[in-house]
Formats: C-alpha cells, sequence, structure tokens
C-alpha cells in the first residue's frame, strides 16, 4: 500500500489515502470539490488524545477508543464530501448532538424501543448448542457457555430497527418530509419502511438488481410499508453510491438514513450510538445471568453496524474478547469474498477514511458473499481503528461455513439465523477449542434468516431436506 500523502484544495491541505484514491472519491461525489472539516496532523495521529465530545459518559477506562468530536479514530473516519454537503452534515451534527441529551426525544425514543420494537431483546442460553460442543470435546466434555443475542426477536427481524427509527424521528424533527436509505439484504430498507410509515414519511429504497433477486421477500414487505424501491444495476454498494447522489439533489427535504457504520461523520457515530442499545442490554443481561460480563463476544462483520452495536460498551473492559468474523466467500484467494480487514488497504470511499477492498489502481473491488447484507467493499471508521489498534481480533468464514453453521443452529435451538449471522456462528467451530470450561460466549443473533430460505435450497441445503 502507498504511504499516505496530501494534496491541496482552494488552498487547504487534505489526506489521502493512497493518492491513487483521488478518482475513486471524485467517482462518488460526482466531482465536486472536497473539502474536510479536520486537520491533518490530527487526522494522521494515533498518539494525541481526542477529547470525547458529546460521546456519552460511561465507565469504558480507555477513552481514546471512543474517537474524538468529530469522528476521528486515529487516522480513520472524517469527512471527505462535496462543499454542498457540509451545511447538512453540520446541521445533522448539532441535532444529533441535541437529542442525545433532550428528554423529550430520549423518552419517546425509548417508548418506541419498548412497544414497537420489542425490546429488550432476550440474552438466550443456546443449550444444545453449547452441549454441541462439549460433545465434541471427547477428551474432557468441557466447554464454554454458548447465548444469543436475540436481536433477530426485533420488529423487521434484525438489529437494523434501532438506528432506523431513532434516525427517522431526526428526520422528523430536521423538518424532512421524506427519507433515502439504500438496502443491501433489505433488512435496513424493511426497517427504514416500517420507521417512515409509522412517522408518516416519505421512504425511498435504493436496492441492488443482484440483491433484489436473492431477497424478493423483503422487496415486496417494503413495497407494503410503503416504500418506493428504486433498482440499480450491481449491489450494495452501486445502491448507496445512487442513493447518495439522490440525496445530494433532494437535500432540502429528504434525509439520507444511513444503516451502517460507514460515511462521513456524524454517520458512523450515530449509527453506533443508536445500536448501543445492544451492548448496554447485553451488560446488563449478563450480570443478571451469571454476575458478571461475558468473556467473548462474536459478531458478523460486513461494514459494521451489529458487531459495534455488541462491542462498543466493552471496548474499555480488556478482560472481554472482541471477536469480528469476515465474510470469506469462495476463499480468500478465489477474488470473490468480502474480508476488507483480512486483505484489504487503507482509502477514502463514500465520505471517510477506513479499510477497503480494493486494486492496485485503488478502484473499488466487487464484494461476494452468500450473506449478502455483508457484500460491501469497507469497513467503518471504528472498525477500522478496532483491527489496528488490536483491540478487536478479526477472522473470516466461507460461504459453505455459513450454511453449515446455519443449518446447524436451525437443528439444534429452532432458530433459524440469517446467512450473515451465520459467519458468526460458524466461528464457533475454531474459537470454542480455545476457550476455558464455563466461559461465556455471547453471539450477535443480527437477524433471522426467513428471507435466506430460496438461498439456502438453491445453494447449499441437502436436497433430503427440500
Amino acid at each position: 500500500m502507498s504511504s499516505t500523502k496530501i494534496f491541496q484544495v482552494r488552498g487547504q491541505l487534505h489526506p489521502r489515502v493512497p493518492v491513487r484514491n483521488h478518482r475513486m472519491i471524485n467517482s462518488v461525489v460526482c466531482g465536486v470539490p472536497i473539502i474536510s472539516h479536520h486537520r491533518v496532523s490530527n487526522v494522521l495521529s494515533r498518539t494525541s488524545g481526542p477529547s470525547l465530545g458529546y460521546v456519552p459518559t460511561r465507565t469504558n477506562k480507555s477513552p481514546f477508543l471512543r474517537g474524538d468530536c468529530k469522528g476521528r479514530f486515529g487516522r480513520f473516519g472524517g469527512k471527505f464530501v462535496p462543499e454542498t454537503l457540509m451545511s447538512c452534515l453540520r446541521d445533522l451534527e448539532d441535532k444529533f448532538n441535541f437529542v442525545l441529551g433532550d428528554h423529550e426525544f430520549q423518552v419517546e425514543l425509548t417508548a418506541a424501543l419498548r412497544d414497537y420494537v420489542g425490546r429488550e431483546t432476550p440474552l438466550y442460553f443456546a443449550e444444545l448448542l453449547t452441549q454441541h460442543y462439549k460433545n465434541k470435546a471427547r477428551n474432557t466434555g468441557d466447554g464454554p457457555e454458548i447465548y444469543l443475542k436475540r436481536e433477530d426477536l426485533s420488529h423487521g427481524g434484525s438489529h437494523k430497527i434501532n438506528n432506523a427509527l431513532a434516525q427517522a424521528m431526526i428526520a422528523r424533527r430536521l423538518g424532512c418530509s421524506g427519507v433515502v436509505a439504500a438496502t443491501g439484504a433489505g433488512q435496513h430498507g424493511v426497517a427504514t419502511a416500517a420507521a417512515c410509515a409509522k412517522l408518516s414519511l416519505e421512504c425511498t429504497v435504493f436496492m441492488g438488481t443482484t440483491d433484489i433477486e436473492k431477497q424478493s421477500s423483503n422487496v415486496l414487505s417494503m413495497k407494503l410499508l410503503g416504500a418506493r424501491v428504486k433498482s440499480v444495476e450491481g449491489t450494495f454498494q452501486n445502491a448507496s453510491s445512487e442513493a447518495i447522489r439522490y440525496w445530494v439533489g433532494n437535500l432540502e427535504n429528504t434525509y439520507y438514513l444511513s444503516g451502517t457504520v460507514v460515511g462521513p461523520h456524524p454517520s458512523p457515530v450515530m449509527v453506533r450510538e443508536f445500536q448501543s442499545v445492544i451492548e448496554k442490554e447485553t451488560r446488563r443481561q449478563a450480570n443478571q445471568r451469571w454476575g458478571g460480563k461475558p468473556d467473548v463476544l462474536v459478531a458478523c462483520v460486513g461494514s459494521g453496524s451489529n458487531a459495534l452495536g455488541l462491542f462498543h460498551e466493552f471496548v474499555g473492559d480488556e478482560d472481554v474478547r472482541l471477536v469480528g468474523v469476515e465474510a470469506a466467500g469462495l476463499g480468500l484467494d478465489s477474488g470473490k469474498h468480502s474480508a476488507t480487514l483480512a486483505v484489504g488497504d487503507v482509502g477514502v470511499y463514500h465520505g471517510s477514511m477506513s479499510y477497503l477492498l480494493q486494486d492496485d489502481q485503488g478502484q473499488i473491488l466487487r464484494p461476494h458473499s452468500i450473506g449478502v447484507g455483508l457484500e460491501y467493499p469497507g469497513v467503518g471508521p471504528e472498525i477500522s481503528f478496532l483491527k489496528e489498534s488490536g483491540r478487536a481480533e478479526f477472522h473470516t468464514a466461507t460461504d459453505q461455513e455459513a450454511i453449515q453453521a446455519c443449518m446447524l443452529l436451525s437443528r439444534l435451538e429452532g432458530i433459524i439465523p440469517a446467512l450473515e449471522t451465520s459467519h458468526a456462528l460458524a466461528f464457533l467451530d475454531k474459537l470454542v477449542p480455545t476457550l476455558r470450561d464455563g466461559a461465556k460466549v455471547v453471539v450477535n443473533c443480527s437477524g433471522r434468516g426467513d428471507k435466506d430460505i430460496n438461498t439456502l435450497i438453491q445453494r447449499g441445503m441437502p436436497s433430503s431436506l427440500c
């Protein structure tokens, strides 16, 4: 990977990593000059102590890992966007800062999460899955206890509704009449459509043609909820670009509702913050069940929203392992995968600096995973920093391993997980033998697998089960 270099726009210096990404950045912002709100010295520094800014005070002992008030995590994050978007992002940041401490907003959100979303979701002891792994330990019969954080039981079938509902409430407060979003597996699209229906907002969802074909049930759900679904040739990354372009052309009355922890600040921090309900519940539930913290947290990683939803509260607890599992697709050597952290380089895409899948010329590579929600060529800035700082560890699982894990949980526990979630479950095969007897493992069951039944039948389920 080439070294960090500096280029100059309108008399200001800006970081670009690497130089080859300039053409890529322009493709995203349609050639509009890029400006940034961060100083180069701060962006590139990994030792300066950024302030917590608006991030709420927690029990965390390592505030540096929280990022600063401008959405920087070490060298990652920031705002790499057209000048025309800076005012909107400032307004959004101001409103976000306000609602975090606004009693009326928090009361409304808490009630909606309880009565509409169905929180809190259970921390379920997967007894038969636990016993399955103990039985595989032939010599001792020992092993950890495996728990599932049941986000699949949330309204809409995934964790996505936590963030979508909160941001839709912000959109209404900003006076926007419509919301635009992009979706891959369709879960964020369904969550956004549901939130907009509840709050009487117009909803437009962009979705790649490849994903529409795979996730037809979610497309029908979005339409039933009143959303306009616009098809885009390609996959989620293409849909994201089109959704951003649509937003740029309708700034006065449209809110861009991001479902991932990527993009320019404050979007990644907002999504993380609204998904943090997962981790807060997990800490409380763990303390109630066994009087302590989990030993290991496991989550699949696409761009990182469900992983950060589970990890963030525990970043400062160094005795808690944070394990993310990316999609190895057909294998890391095949070129058909979504393992950004395993093989990617640092660059700028969709408005922020993070790890990306790109070729030697800086062109974005097309990702692949049987879990459509993991098909994104990058990860969020905070996830990138957790990797680079060593606080979290990241591994991979192939398509076939995910299918097998999905079938295993379905048969043992009567729970059909999403294929995205199944990547996290698949890594248990390698993780469990390394853990002490009685260790507490929590896997984020981020979504249910109804949407993936056709994919399972077509690509992996034994014919005897069809």
